[in-house]
């Protein structure tokens, strides 16, 4: 063998050997962020996950609003990303209990009753304004001692939480998309597929609550989200019970 032969035969072989090095680490790096993205999402492979839909309240039949329906389909994609399946059904369906599945869970209390009970049960210091009728305060979110108003099309505000029981046993999560209008909701997971990453570095696999803002949704649509703030210290604290006539009048003597 000719020194020229012997150079080709060990670039070719040096050549190979690098290939083969940075296959190897780029697959290493490819699982290791897989992993990491199933573990936030509670979703190991082949696991089952549950998407409970909510109904439209614009409309008399059992519909879904169409960016409700662009939001599902944004966390099927997360969901089928993890290697994972999804059953989707409606929220007066849905009757598992916490924890037995990742569960993503989408739309207000008013159209959604599965949101309005893990509210209820999870998250005491959110309440919600329901009043069908048009006022300023129609649909705003009170959290702790903030008012979040709602002026459609300019300034909505979104729910977006993690939510866990903390039971070691218990490693599959809750995520709700709790919107003041559809857009939010599907506003809401757009952010989380894009930050959960980072949201998994702050947060590891525990419970947090975000007041996320959508600006200006009639000429943005859902891609333009801000954080407001991390609330889940205050959402998870019961609203003081308002006083009665009885105390004040006690209070005053």
């Amino acid at each position: 063998m000719n020194d020229d032969l012997r150079n080709i035969v060990l670039g070719v072989i040096a050549a190979g050997l690098s290939a083969s090095v940075g296959w190897f680490f780029r697959t290493y790096l490819w699982k290791r962020k897989l992993r990491r993205k199933q573990t936030f999402f509670g979703l190991p492979e082949n696991s089952e996950s549950l998407l409970v839909v909510n109904r439209d309240p614009s409309s008399a039949d059992l519909a879904v609003h169409r960016f409700d329906v662009f939001a599902l389909l944004e966390l099927s994609a997360l969901i089928k990303d993890c290697g994972s399946h999804a059953q989707i059904i409606t929220q007066d369906a849905a009757q598992q209990g916490f924890g037995e599945r990742t569960e993503f869970c989408v739309g207000g209390p008013i159209s959604n009753r599965r949101m309005a009970a893990h509210i209820s049960a999870m998250l005491p210091g959110i309440s919600f304004n329901m009043d069908p009728e048009p006022g300023p305060h129609r649909a705003a979110f009170q959290i702790g001692d903030e008012q979040h108003r709602l002026d459609p099309g300019i300034t909505e505000h979104v729910i977006l939480a993690r939510l866990t029981t903390g039971q070691p046993d218990q490693a599959r999560p809750v995520f709700l998309f709790c919107g003041q209008r559809a857009i939010t909701n599907q506003a809401a997971t757009r952010y989380l597929a894009r930050n959960h990453e980072r949201l998994h570095r702050k947060y590891g696999t525990g419970t947090f609550v975000l007041l996320l803002k959508v600006v200006n949704s009639q000429a943005y649509g859902a891609d333009v989200v801000e954080l407001v703030a991390d609330v889940t210290r205050a959402a998870q604290t019961p609203a003081p019970a308002p006083s009665t006539p009885a105390q004040i009048s006690h209070r005053a003597s």
